[in-house]
Parts: structure tokens; C-alpha cells; sequence
């Protein structure tokens, strides 16, 4: 039911599987596994797995044991490889086997827990994480060395995958790149029959040496660019509009919003607008970010907790006409430059208060 004072979250699955391939073009026959930790950064990852197993995805990545139990729910019926990035905590093992989750083991003490669940005869499969220089996660070069020589991994524990991070993939001139694709290459041939993962979703567009055998796409699958500016070939997936509850004649001097937020310097036309940061908009981005309405982009001038003021000039607009806060023209990178931060954080700010939908298969 769409409320006439509330803003509307849209949310374009079909949209979502078009970025998906786009991710996959780059590098033919590569498996793209689905980042959707954060509960698909924001934008619900039930229906968003969903849409992407029915495009061919088979492979999730999420942060959180309790993200993963709750993916497996949402994904019954399917077959899935659900990889949990915040490795096997301590106690965690049944829970972890119960909902046929793979940990992703980053540490020694994790491996030690994975080693002594397969002393007690547990089945265990794992996701073996190495730093290869973003120095945050990952058994150091040497720590993987002494496990390759010491045939530690020899007892009852199944790798599945051997897989680092790349800390700059988003800027292809960076040399720390190529440092830590050698590095991990280098680890990479101690695990001779085991699959590896290298890239994210910038890091699946620097080439096909960084592709390695899986992707974990994420932030490019909702439609931030790989280098963090809008990418002419991925397709927004989310859209936030709200309706324009006033339009205000300003002058010379007019104050607008709490403290001097805003003052305008001449006659001025404006909308105020029924969404602020408590949806989601990031309050950094006034006198930076744009809105898009009546076919033009219109100056954000103030943010505050439920209302928005922007500059329309003499554009034809009326109380109730919806307008585009994030989505296809108000682009998710030009928001988050405006605001000061990444795409990332500007989706998984949305909240729940705009009126959702999804459309797509």
C-alpha cells in the first residue's frame, strides 16, 4: 500500500541479476559468489539470495554466524554454499554444522578449534583466509607456510577454499595490488588442489590473474561502481523517493533548519521533502549531494532527522510529487562522495521507516 506521506524504498532484483552478469563478463568461467552480509548491505537478504540463485548463484558470503542461520532459513529448499567471514568462535561448532555453514578460519586459535572439532569426529568444512597485505584478517604468510610444511591440515579438516583480500583493488594504479596478488600466488601453491579467491567486486575488474576461481561480489551487485564512482554498465538496484510535503518562497537571508545550516544568498524556490536521516540519507551530504526531480538534479540544502530542503528554482512541481533521493539519475557513488564516505555505508543506512518493495523476478 503506498502512503502518501512516507517515503519508498524500491528495490530492483532484476537490476540486481543485471549487475551479476556484468561481474561475471569480466571474467569468463569464474564463479561470482554474493556478498550478503549486513542483510545484502541493508537491502534484504532473503529476497535478494533468492533472486540471485535463480540467476545461477551458489555461493554467499555473510559476516555473522547468526546471518548465516538466518540465510540458510531463507534460502530452504536450495542448494548453497554459505561461507560465514567471521571464522569458527569458540563453542560455535554444532551451530555452525547444524545450519551447514563453511567458516572462514583467519586465525590460528580458530584453526586449533577447527582441528580439535575433527579430532571428535566432526565433519568440517572450511574457507582458509591468509593476510596478503590488507593486514585485518588472515593468517599471516608465515603462520600458512608452517601449516603447508607441518601437515596440520592433514586431520579430518576439508579446505574448501583458500582466499585473501585486496585493500586498494579500487584503484587499478595502486602497486600494493599487484604485492599482494604475488603474495598470495605465492600461497596459493601451497594449496595445489584447492580453489582460491582473491578479488571482491572491485577486485573482480582489475583482470582475470586477480579473478582467480571465485569473485565475491558485493558492493558493484548493488550498484556501486568497482573505483567508486558511478560505472555506466551496473544498474541501480535500490531507489528512494519521498513526496514534497511544502514548497517555500525564500529571500535574501532566509535562514532554512536548525543553526545556520543554510542561508540563502538570494530569491530562492524550495521543496521540503518527507525523508531525512532517520531513512537513510547521510546528513554530511547537504550542500554537496543532489536529488533528481523534474528531470534535473536539484541542490540538497539541508538534511535533518524526517525533512529534506531542496533548491527546485522554477522547476514544475507540486506537493506530492515524489522525489529521487538515491537511485538511477540521484546515483549511490555521487551520494556517498557528496556525504564524505563509500556506497557501502549509504545502503546500509537505509532504514526500515520508507515503505519497501521489491520488483523483478
Amino acid at each position: 500500500m503506498n502512503l502518501p506521506d512516507r517515503a519508498r524504498l524500491t528495490i530492483d532484483l532484476d537490476a540486481l541479476a543485471h549487475n551479476r552478469d556484468v561481474i561475471a563478463a569480466q571474467s569468463p568461467g569464474v564463479e561470482v559468489a554474493a556478498v550478503v552480509k549486513a542483510d545484502a548491505y541493508g537491502l534484504g537478504a532473503g529476497p535478494v539470495a533468492r533472486r540471485l540463485h535463480q540467476a545461477g548463484t551458489r555461493s554467499f558470503f555473510v559476516a555473522r554466524l547468526a546471518e548465516g542461520e538466518i540465510l540458510r532459513r531463507d534460502l530452504a529448499g536450495r542448494s548453497a554454499t554459505i561461507y560465514v567471514l567471521d571464522g569458527l568462535i569458540s563453542g560455535a561448532t554444532e551451530r555452525m554444522a547444524a545450519a551447514r555453514l563453511t567458516p572462514v578460519v583467519s586465525t590460528r586459535s580458530q584453526l586449533e578449534e577447527a582441528l580439535a572439532a575433527a579430532g571428535r569426529g566432526q565433519t568440517l568444512e572450511i574457507a582458509l583466509q591468509v593476510d596478503s597485505g590488507m593486514n585485518r584478517q588472515g593468517l599471516t604468510i608465515a603462520e600458512a607456510e608452517a601449516l603447508i610444511a607441518d601437515g596440520s591440515l592433514e586431520k579430518g579438516v576439508n579446505i574448501t577454499l583458500v582466499m585473501s583480500h585486496l585493500g586498494s583493488a579500487t584503484d587499478p594504479a595502486e602497486p600494493r595490488n599487484t604485492q599482494q596478488l604475488e603474495r598470495f600466488q605465492y600461497i596459493r601453491n601451497g594449496f595445489p588442489t584447492v580453489r582460491a579467491s582473491l578479488a571482491a567486486s572491485a577486485g573482480g575488474f582489475l583482470g582475470p590473474d586477480y579473478a582467480c576461481d571465485l569473485v565475491r561480489a558485493g558492493i558493484s551487485l548493488y550498484g556501486g561502481g568497482p573505483e567508486e564512482r558511478p560505472d555506466p554498465r551496473l544498474k541501480a538496484v535500490a531507489t528512494l523517493t519521498a513526496p514534497i510535503l511544502d514548497i517555500r518562497h525564500l529571500r535574501a537571508g532566509d535562514r532554512v533548519g536548525y543553526g545556520e545550516s543554510f542561508t540563502a544568498s538570494g530569491d530562492m524556490r524550495v521543496a521540503v521533502i518527507a525523508a531525512g536521516y532517520a531513512d537513510g540519507l547521510i546528513r554530511a551530504a547537504m550542500g554537496r549531494g543532489m536529488a533528481w526531480a523534474a528531470g534535473a538534479p536539484r541542490p540538497l540544502l539541508v538534511v535533518n532527522m524526517d525533512l529534506t530542503v531542496v533548491d527546485i528554482g522554477d522547476a514544475p512541481l507540486a506537493i506530492g510529487e515524489h522525489v529521487e533521493l538515491l537511485g538511477a539519475n540521484a546515483r549511490l557513488d555521487d551520494l556517498a562522495a557528496a556525504a564524505g564516505t563509500v556506497a557501502h555505508e549509504v545502503l546500509v543506512r537505509l532504514s526500515t521507516r520508507a515503505e519497501r518493495r521489491y520488483i523483478g523476478a
